[in-house]
């Protein structure tokens, strides 16, 4: 097993999609003056999303048919549960691992509590080019996994506002506490909103909301979850119609999807070599739970879809538990730093990405696919 990883490993270290990954980690390095330009990058995110989601939409027309749709609901359920579990215990690695502030730990396992939709993609390209079969209503699931995280940091936040929680982010007994001034906090508030702290007003404080409906909108319907869910339901919408619908659309989003995602990944090459920068001030431990972390929650992943098919008698592709172990051992890059902005302005916004986009979504693109496609195939026995 050990030889098929590393052969695995050394095979796909220098497929296109990684070498353009290392000629985008290489410019910051050589300090070439070059910019990925910000408008392209949306459009390939854009493009890569609802391609994801068109290309599932597709497939998922069949599905129904097949009978499979009931047992599928039912993993993507347990996939919201798992990814949750994952971020408590992430919380708990940090704790123990770390220094970091009890702020900033519940932020960064939100974002190891969600997903990643760029590991996805790159996965979903591996995969494809080992023609290896995964189930279609996987899109969906990216979708669903990226929820969870969101909330447990939003919840461990709220707990600790309520323990006195300054505006700088510091709880008591936690180096350069301030007491955070009598103020009034409007129950109709945006969660990340100090500017109304009020201290002139004496009146007692309100307990602030954990959620409000801006808040809400943005975990549930922020933009990367709305173009998966519109590239599904557009797929299935057309897959249902025939191949006559959907072949020419299949040109942009399924034929060209590989040249697209080389030219994500040279972006995203250069924005994980500028967040390594970012994790001279996060100590030792904090590395260790970069590179930790992704192998212990996909195993984690491992073995929950491996029991699921087992109860339910549910078969899975290779594939399909491949994809499952990367939703769980990836870390979000997206989703969660837009809910951060939103509602935990406290927190730091480098620590997070540094861990997730610097260490993680870099060791998962490079060396940690490979392993669990090799894991996945001796566990389930499937090739």
């Amino acid at each position: 097993m050990i030889h098929s990883i590393l052969e695995n490993i050394s095979h796909n270290l220098f497929k296109p999609l990684l070498l353009f990954f290392y000629g985008g980690f290489l410019i910051p390095l050589f300090k070439v003056d070059f910019e990925f330009p910000k408008a392209l990058y949306q459009s390939l995110t854009i493009v890569l999303l609802l391609g994801i989601g068109w290309h599932g939409g597709e497939e998922l027309s069949h599905l129904a048919s097949s009978g499979g749709l009931g047992y599928a609901v039912g993993f993507m359920v347990l996939g919201f549960v798992t990814n949750a579990f994952v971020g408590i215990i992430a919380y708990q690695m940090l704790r123990a691992m770390t220094r970091l502030r009890k702020v900033d730990a519940a932020t960064v396992a939100g974002y190891y509590g969600s997903d990643s939709a760029g590991t996805f993609v790159t996965c979903v390209g591996v995969l494809g080019a080992l023609n290896i079969a995964y189930a279609p209503y996987m899109p969906v699931m990216l979708a669903v996994m990226e929820i969870p995280g969101c909330l447990v940091a939003l919840v461990l936040v709220s707990k600790f506002r309520a323990q006195g929680m300054d505006a700088k982010g510091n709880l008591p007994k936690e180096k350069n506490y301030t007491p955070p001034d009598e103020a009034t906090y409007s129950e109709d508030s945006p969660a990340m909103d100090t500017s109304l702290l009020n201290t002139e007003d004496s009146r007692p404080r309100k307990k602030k909301r954990v959620f409000n409906a801006k808040l809400v909108h943005e975990v549930l319907l922020n933009p990367g979850t709305f173009l998966l869910f519109a590239g599904v339901i557009i797929g299935t919408l057309s897959g249902l119609q025939g191949e006559k619908v959907t072949q020419q659309v299949d040109q942009l989003f399924v034929f060209e999807f590989q040249g697209l995602l080389c030219l994500f990944l040279l972006e995203m090459g250069i924005t994980a070599c500028k967040r390594l920068r970012d994790l001279k001030s996060a100590g030792f431990g904090f590395i260790i739970f970069g590179l930790l972390a992704p192998n212990l929650f996909a195993l984690l992943g491992l073995g929950v879809a491996y029991s699921y098919s087992h109860i339910s008698g549910y078969h899975m592709d290779l594939g399909t538990y491949v994809l499952f172990m990367i939703l769980c051992g990836a870390a979000s890059y997206m989703a969660v730093p837009a809910v951060q902005r939103m509602a935990i302005p406290e927190a730091s916004p480098t620590l997070p990405l540094a861990a997730s986009l610097g260490l993680t979504f870099t060791y998962n693109v490079t060396v940690g696919i490979p392993i669990y496609v090799e894991i996945a195939k001796a566990v389930t026995g499937l090739h």
